[in-house]
């Protein structure tokens, strides 16, 4: 293999797949980026098994071939060449590198070990706008459970009807539901559960890439990911999704609408208050009053009662809540003001923009 490319095109391409590559005892060839050059095309991938990333870089080949290079020691080097073109060609899994005037030689393995990226025929496409995703990614991703004793809820589930996108996690304490419209009618319905790695991922990627749409493509057990020269292609996690739509509330007995950040800024006072471990603060509503009355005692620091002036609908109320989940919720809205309701302190609470519709955070509350 023998191909010239410049330091830019190279470095960008590396940026987009060597973060997948990483240390893997069990299969060190893992640790490597592939590089394919054949047909006229310079392809660099990457894969951990779960999750396979492949890039095209413009360039030219004069032999085609492909190898494999260790991820981030050849990442690392060409991020510190000049902006010039880079000749890079391998003999004997040796791969020689020259850029004006350095010349390096770096060992590679053999490209014939390396696991073929899975591929998945695109059919039913789905286009999206790459900030409309990115932002409904980052609004549910959090509420994923960390662990995989429950595999199902480790992931995020992405559910295609006809005219919207529903993408939902939960950790089973808290729940959160972004739905995206879409205009033009989807072909067929379809679900299936993203590991939260590759969402993390791919927010990654569509944090450095200029293009403005992103096509989807899913499958029972697997998915892909289209930006122009950039592929991603994940498995599915196995399972199905809790019927999540049976612990919604129905109704409220109280309403609230407060200032977002004047609200997240009183729980974050009084948080430095809350039981370690138990993380408890406790909101009590006020309609006469007009104001939410936000509380925590620990009997080693001390206590903190705030007052926030809010509206009111509903009757008087009080609930308690885990400051953590509860800040993950605000924090995630985009809105101005944020409504908060309440049925009474065993229910879910809601909390959801005051503008705006297609998201949705549940909170259990602690039980006293």
């Amino acid at each position: 293999m023998k191909i010239l490319c410049t330091q830019e095109n190279l470095n960008q391409g590396l940026n987009v797949v060597s973060h997948l590559a990483g240390k893997n005892t069990t299969l060190p060839i893992l640790d490597n980026i592939l590089i394919k050059a054949e047909d006229g095309i310079i392809q660099l991938s990457s894969t951990n098994l779960e999750i396979g990333i492949s890039c095209r870089i413009r360039g030219k080949i004069e032999e085609p071939g492909k190898t494999t290079v260790p991820a981030r020691l050849f990442a690392d080097y060409i991020s510190l060449l000049p902006n010039e073109k880079i000749l890079i060609e391998e003999s004997e899994k040796k791969i020689y590198i020259k850029c004006t005037d350095q010349e390096t030689t770096i060992q590679g393995m053999n490209a014939e070990d390396y696991p073929l990226l899975p591929s998945l025929e695109k059919k039913n496409k789905i286009q999206l706008n790459i900030g409309t995703l990115k932002d409904a990614i980052k609004e549910t991703i959090f509420a994923a459970a960390y662990d995989e004793t429950r595999p199902e809820i480790s992931g995020v589930l992405m559910k295609i009807t006809e005219k919207e996108i529903r993408l939902v996690a939960t950790d089973s304490y808290r729940l959160a539901e972004k739905i995206i419209k879409v205009e033009k009618k989807q072909v067929g319905e379809i679900e299936t559960i993203l590991p939260t790695r590759t969402l993390q991922e791919l927010i990654r990627i569509l944090g450095v890439t200029a293009v403005e749409n992103l096509d989807i493509y899913l499958a029972e057990n697997q998915a892909l990911f289209c930006l122009d020269e950039i592929e991603i292609i994940s498995r599915a996690i196995e399972g199905s999704y809790p019927d999540y739509q049976q612990i919604i509330p129905k109704e409220c007995k109280t309403k609230v609408v407060a200032n977002k950040e004047e609200l997240v800024k009183t729980i974050k006072t009084t948080s430095l208050f809350s039981r370690s471990g138990v993380n408890d603060v406790t909101l009590k509503i006020f309609p006469d009053k007009k104001e939410m009355v936000i509380s925590a005692v620990n009997a080693q620091l001390g206590e903190n009662v705030s007052r926030l002036k809010v509206a009111i609908e509903g009757g008087e109320n009080e609930i308690v809540f885990n400051h953590r989940y509860l800040l993950d919720g605000l924090q995630n809205i985009n809105s101005e003001k944020v409504v908060i309701e309440i049925i009474n302190n065993t229910n879910p609470g809601v909390i959801k923009p005051e503008e705006g519709e297609g998201y949705l955070y549940i909170i259990m509350p602690i039980k006293q």
